[in-house]
C-alpha cells in the first residue's frame, strides 16, 4: 500500500517547509518570483559602485592551489571569474598547482607544481632524493603521510617565491590562505583574497559526524591548515567573500571585525547553463550534486528522504552527480535503505553534460547545511530545474523568492518539499521558468567583474 506524504503549506511567496507545517500547498503560490530578501548582485559592503566609464585595464594574477573545476566551486570560480576578468580588458595570468584548471583563451596559466600527493597511487613512496633539497616538498609529504592536510601552507611558500618580483598590478588569491600571501602583502603588492566560507564549518560538521574519538583525532589533524588561515586573515588587508552569510561567518570564526571584508557574489554562466530545448524531462527523476562526500554536503539527509518518497511514488530516482567514498557513511546508508535501484552516478562529468543531465531532471536537490555560495542551485536554477534547497549558509541567498527552503538537516521536510512538486507538474514548469528569469536578473559574471573591477582600482587609488 502507497503511503502519501503530509501536504504542506506556503508561508510568504519564497515557499518555506518544515516539517511540520500543516494543510496544502500550491506552487501556483510561487510562479512569479517577487524582488525581496537580499540581493547578491547588488550587495557590497566596499562602497564600490560597479564602473559605469572604462577603467584602465589591469595586470592580475589569480591564484589557487588546486584549480580544477572537477574538485568543486573553488576551481569553478577560477575559471570564470578569469574569463570575465579577461573580457573586460584585462591582462590575467592564473597561478595554480594541480589538478590545474581548465581557462579560457586569452588566459594564461602559470603552472606552481605541487607533490600532487592525492593523484598518486603510493603516497607514502611519492617522494624521491631530489626533494629532499626542498624543505617545502619535505614538509607536504610529511604532512600527508602525518594526516594533515598542507597544500595551502605549501602553496603559499612555492608562490612567494614565484611572485618575490613581479610587476602585477593585483594579485587576488582564492582562499589558500598561506602565509606567503603576507609576505607579497609586506613587499608593497597589493593583494587580495577571496574567502568563499570559513573551512571551519567543514569541519565542525566533520566532528560532529565522526563515530569516535579517533576519527575526531584525525579531522582536527586534517584540518590543522585552519590555524594558519586564521593567522593570516587577521593580518590580511583586503578581502572578498560571496555572501553576507559568509561574511557574518569570517567575522566569527576568524573574529574579524568585517571592516576589511567586501561582499561581491559569484556568478552563473547563463549562456551555458540553460534549457536545452530538445530535451526532454524524465518523470521522477531528481538530480543532485556533491563535489566532495562530506557530512557538510547533507546527502544522507536527500537519501532518507528519497526512501520516504518511494512509499507515495514508486518511480521516483535519484542522479547523483559525483562519487561517494567507498566504504564511506552514505554508501553504506544506501544499501541500508535499500535504494540501489533508484540511485544513478554520474563522476568526471563536463558541464556540457551536466547541462544535459540537469535538462532531464524534473526537480533539482540541494541539501547542504552549509554552503558559502551555492553554485549548484544557482546553475540547476539557470537550466529551468525547480529547486528544493534547504536553508544551509547563503542558500536563501542565491535560491531567493524563486525556488523551495527547508530546515537544513530535516529529511522530512526535504520529502515534503519534493512530494509538493511532484504532485503538481504544471506548476513545477512555471517555478523552473521562474527560477531561470531570477538568476538572469540577479547573477552576472559581467558584472561580479565590473564590481571586481571598481574593487581593484579603489584598492590602487588607496
Amino acid at each position: 500500500m502507497k503511503k502519501k506524504l503530509p501536504t504542506v503549506t506556503p508561508t510568504a511567496t519564497a515557499v518555506t517547509i518544515t516539517s511540520a507545517t500543516p494543510a496544502a500547498v500550491s506552487t501556483k503560490a510561487i510562479e512569479t518570483p517577487k524582488a525581496s530578501g537580499t540581493d547578491l548582485s547588488s550587495t557590497n559592503t566596499s562602497g564600490i559602485k560597479p564602473i559605469g566609464a572604462k577603467l584602465k585595464p589591469l595586470k592580475i594574477a589569480l591564484l589557487g592551489y588546486r584549480s580544477s573545476p572537477f574538485v568543486g566551486g573553488q576551481g569553478i570560480y577560477i575559471k570564470y571569474l578569469s574569463k570575465a576578468l579577461s573580457d573586460l580588458g584585462h591582462q590575467v595570468d592564473v597561478f595554480s598547482g594541480p589538478p590545474y584548471p581548465e581557462l579560457p583563451s586569452g588566459v594564461n596559466l602559470i603552472e606552481v607544481p605541487s607533490l600532487d600527493l592525492y593523484a598518486s597511487v603510493d603516497h607514502t613512496r611519492a617522494l624521491r632524493w631530489h626533494h629532499l633539497k626542498s624543505f617545502t616538498d619535505t614538509w607536504e609529504w610529511f604532512a600527508m603521510l602525518t594526516g594533515g592536510f598542507a597544500e595551502p601552507y605549501t602553496f603559499g611558500r612555492r608562490i612567494a617565491k614565484v611572485l618575490a618580483v613581479n610587476n602585477y598590478d593585483i594579485i587576488h588569491d582564492n582562499q589558500s590562505l598561506g602565509y606567503g600571501l603576507l609576505q607579497l602583502q609586506n613587499a608593497g603588492h597589493k593583494v587580495i583574497s577571496t574567502i568563499h566560507h570559513p573551512i571551519h564549518r567543514d569541519r565542525d560538521l566533520a566532528l560532529a559526524a565522526a563515530p569516535d574519538w579517533q576519527h575526531r583525532l584525525l579531522i582536527k589533524r586534517w584540518y590543522s591548515f585552519i590555524r594558519m588561515q586564521e593567522r593570516v586573515v587577521k593580518k590580511l588587508h583586503h578581502i572578498t567573500t560571496v555572501s553576507e552569510n559568509s561574511k557574518r561567518d569570517i567575522e566569527q570564526y576568524f573574529q574579524s571585525s568585517g571592516d576589511n571584508v567586501s561582499v561581491i557574489s559569484n556568478g552563473i554562466d547563463t549562456d551555458l547553463f540553460k534549457p536545452i530545448s530538445t530535451a526532454t524531462r524524465v518523470p521522477f527523476r531528481l538530480i543532485t550534486t556533491t563535489s566532495s562526500d562530506q557530512p557538510i554536503k547533507g546527502l544522507a539527509y536527500l537519501l532518507k528522504a528519497l526512501a520516504q518518497l518511494r512509499q507515495e511514488f514508486p518511480a521516483v530516482h535519484l542522479v547523483i552527480v559525483g562519487k561517494l567514498k567507498p566504504g564511506g557513511v552514505n554508501e553504506q546508508l544506501i544499501k541500508k535503505l535499500g535504494l540501489n535501484d533508484a540511485i544513478e552516478f554520474r563522476s568526471g562529468i563536463s558541464h556540457p553534460q551536466l547541462v544535459e543531465e540537469y535538462s532531464h531532471a524534473c526537480i533539482a536537490v540541494c541539501p547542504s547545511l552549509y554552503e558559502g555560495f551555492g553554485l549548484p542551485a544557482g546553475e540547476a536554477m539557470a537550466c529551468e530545474v525547480p529547486v528544493v534547497s534547504s536553508d544551509g549558509g547563503a542558500l536563501p541567498e542565491v535560491v531567493g523568492d524563486a525556488g523551495i527552503l527547508v530546515a537544513a538537516g530535516d529529511e522530512q521536510a526535504l520529502a515534503n518539499a519534493i512530494a509538493v512538486l511532484l504532485r503538481d507538474p504544471d506548476g513545477t514548469r512555471a517555478l523552473g521558468v521562474a527560477a531561470r528569469q531570477h538568476i538572469l536578473a540577479t547573477f552576472c559574471w559581467q558584472r561580479v567583474a565590473e564590481q571586481l573591477s571598481a574593487y581593484y582600482h579603489s584598492l590602487l587609488k588607496n
